[in-house]
């Protein structure tokens, strides 16, 4: 398999069980967050490949708080999410 990576060099990337356990290994010496970071993409691959996004709790606590507001009819005005699409725009062309 080659890496869909587009910044990866032209390697196979052809893993062993081995070396898979031992980057799995290797991810509890890391900070939490960047645990937390490597979790988040596991789910969204896994996702991707059953068709299903499981959320987890905190994503499920802040659906809901947006559920919510919007019942209560709180919505970032106009000019904020313009602004914001703008910004989004500028950091995906880089």
């Amino acid at each position: 398999m080659r890496s869909r990576h587009p910044n990866a060099t032209w390697y196979e990337l052809k893993m062993t069980k081995e070396q898979i356990s031992a980057v799995l290994e290797s991810v509890r010496s890391w900070p939490q967050e960047d645990q937390e970071e490597l979790a988040e993409i596991a789910r969204e691959i896994e996702a991707r490949r059953k068709g299903v996004y499981v959320m987890d709790d905190e994503e499920r606590a802040a659906v809901r708080k947006g559920l919510a507001q919007a019942r209560r009819g709180e919505f970032v005005p106009d000019d904020e999410m313009d602004a914001f699409w703008k910004k989004s725009a500028s950091i995906m062309a880089r």
